[in-house]
């Protein structure tokens, strides 16, 4: 008796399900967290810690009093669901979830299509 996992659908435009599943409850298509706030681009610069992921993400603020740009970056940790295959250098999409832990908000929701 084989156990169907349905894929939930995330609602966001563009993001492409994975073909593996997962047993994981914080994962967004296979589990029950919901995705919800922001979503931003970023790139992979770390693996080390478990099933988390920190990314770079990379914006630019515009100064008033100089008339120009300026390019602005942050790290973010990301909750990295099993089902997903991603490495280093990797450019992905992240969105806003409910607090994970005390430095995650976000969880990885796929590779990025610019990539």
């Amino acid at each position: 008796m084989s156990k169907t996992v349905k894929t939930r659908n995330i609602g966001i435009p563009g993001i492409q399900p994975p073909e593996r599943t997962c047993d994981d409850p914080c994962c967004p298509y296979h589990g029950t967290l919901p995705v919800r706030g922001k979503i931003l681009e970023g790139t992979i610069v770390s693996l080390k810690m478990k099933k988390t992921a920190t990314v770079l993400h990379e914006y630019v603020v515009y100064v008033r009093k100089y008339e120009r740009y300026e390019r602005r970056r942050r790290k973010i940790h990301a909750h990295l669901p099993p089902c997903l295959d991603v490495k280093v250098g990797d450019k992905v999409v992240i969105g806003e979830c409910r607090p994970l832990a005390k430095t995650v908000s976000f969880v990885i929701l796929g590779k990025s299509a610019s990539s």
